[in-house]
């Protein structure tokens, strides 16, 4: 630009930083926090699109709105342009707003690993437009850029969202639980207030304060986060207009949603989801923690694939399932490591359901040599069973085992089956979906569920395989001895092959 029109350029943000300013109650509220993570929204048109082209404007320097789909970002940059009153300094091309004291870039991240385009780049300002579309681990993974060398600029993470609609935003509503969840067992957060979590072991908790402490050896710095909720009734631009009338005509429940801002509402299942989410909140329900258990019956494995996966190993004592045993990717290289955290889990001589495709065959082999039971299961093969009415088929292995799963979380199957109450494992168990092709029922693939939702079923795997209900073999040799005087003891021997015992070996 030349000087004239660096000077005008300058002129018009100034002017901006005048002009612009939050709407009084919850977009101030929301413009003024400290928090590190601010949560904003709840119903349409309470001015989440101002909020965040307002907090680039005028409090930061280096910025990302981020959204699912980049076509979705055509709103914002002509409502930045309205502001400005020029468009000068956008460069549609790179998606980036260069102003003399401030960028705003402009990214999506449409597909898993898309947000590894932005590693590494700094942003004192991230906003995750409508966080609802965007998986958890993308947005998490963004986050560990927030930062600035300027010791005097604040650093904030804004979420903007309605709320979610289907099974894979609910991990806003556990994000933002405090003010969201209506079960937390907390106490309850009011709009705005600060609350500080920290993340320990792959979990996050809340704390008393941001005082750093000390965990496994490294010293844990809690964030601060708050929610804003907003409503059209909000925005005095919008109140008396017919966009108040359109959202009342709306039907329930996306009425509730946008213009109550409605959390609790519209959180319906998808038509086609394998096991529906009530089940899986009624099995959890019914779960205690038991100081006596019963003998255990079956464990699970499920082996990480990869670094951000873990390694899940999962523990039946009848249908009661006891907490996973969680193992991060990095901390089970090999099989050895793998087959001795599986020693390590297992009481009364259960037997051992190894997911063998891939990284599994390592662990099995390991395990098969240490004189215990074990079965690797190949859930590609051929199923050989049919639904408990005798009408449906299955795909492949992998969608009779879910089925059974599904069956046993059934309602109507009055077994007591009783799941741990953990949200990785609700999300797991209530991510697939099926389909039906005449009599023949196939549940989608692990790798069509990983596209999907942006991460790996690990939890509900292990604990579908801890379901499988097979024989321990100690019962079977005292079945046979007992019955020795009434057969031909030459008529039986048991085989060398332990996974002959195994239907699903």
């Amino acid at each position: 630009m030349t000087p004239g029109e660096r000077h005008q350029l300058y002129s018009l943000l100034a002017a901006t930083k005048k002009l612009w300013r939050p709407l009084p109650g919850p977009q101030t509220m929301a413009y003024e926090s400290d928090a590190d993570v601010i949560g904003f929204g709840g119903a349409a048109g309470g001015g989440k699109t101002d909020l965040a082209i307002g907090k680039a404007l005028t409090q930061h320097q280096k910025c990302i709105v981020v959204r699912k789909n980049g076509t979705e970002h055509v709103g914002m940059v002509d409502r930045m342009g309205e502001l400005l009153g020029t468009r000068d300094g956008w460069n549609s091309k790179d998606g980036i707003w260069r102003l003399p004291d401030v960028q705003v870039e402009f990214g999506s991240v449409p597909n898993m690993g898309d947000e590894q385009k932005y590693r590494g780049r700094p942003h004192d300002l991230i906003i995750y437009d409508e966080a609802a579309e965007i998986p958890q681990i993308q947005i998490r993974f963004l986050m560990a850029w927030n930062r600035t060398t300027d010791p005097k600029q604040k650093c904030q993470t804004l979420l903007t969202f309605n709320p979610p609609s289907s099974a894979e935003g609910r991990w806003l509503i556990e994000f933002f639980a405090p003010w969201l969840d209506r079960k937390y067992p907390g106490k309850r957060a009011l709009p705005g207030e600060l609350r500080w979590f920290a993340t320990v072991d792959g979990h996050d908790i809340e704390v008393a304060d941001r005082t750093p402490f000390e965990h496994g050896g490294e010293l844990v710095i809690p964030r601060s986060r708050t929610f804003i909720p907003s409503r059209v009734t909000d925005n005095p631009h919008l109140v008396g207009t017919n966009y108040v009338s359109q959202l009342q005509a709306l039907p329930e429940p996306l009425r509730s949603q946008m213009l109550y801002g409605s959390f609790e509402a519209g959180m319906e299942d998808d038509a086609m989801q394998l096991i529906p989410t009530e089940w899986v909140d009624i099995a959890m329900a019914r779960w205690t923690a038991l100081q006596a258990r019963p003998p255990m019956d079956s464990i699970g494995v499920d082996v990480a694939r990869g670094g951000r996966d873990n390694t899940i190993i999962a523990r039946r004592h009848g249908m009661w399932f006891d907490e996973a045993v969680v193992k991060p990717g990095s901390a089970t290289p090999d099989g050895p490591t793998v087959a001795g955290n599986v020693i390590a889990a297992l009481r009364d001589g259960a037997p051992i359901h190894v997911d063998v495709i891939g990284v599994g065959s390592s662990p099995y082999d390991f395990l098969n040599q240490m004189s215990v039971q074990v079965y690797g299961v190949n859930v590609s093969e051929a199923a050989r069973g049919v639904d408990k009415s005798g009408r449906l088929r299955f795909f492949n292995l992998r969608t009779e085992l879910w089925w059974r799963m599904r069956e046993a979380l059934d309602p109507l199957a009055n077994n007591g089956i009783a799941l741990p109450p953990d949200k990785r494992l609700a999300a797991d168990l209530c991510a697939p979906k099926w389909r039906v092709q005449g009599k023949t029922v196939q549940v989608e693939s692990r790798e069509d569920i990983e596209k999907r939702i942006k991460r790996s079923p690990d939890w509900a795997s292990a604990y579908v395989l801890a379901l499988i209900d097979t024989p321990k073999l100690h019962d079977l040799t005292r079945n046979h001895t007992a019955r020795h005087d009434e057969y031909d003891p030459y008529a039986y021997s048991m085989p060398r092959n332990r996974s002959e015992h195994n239907p699903y070996a």
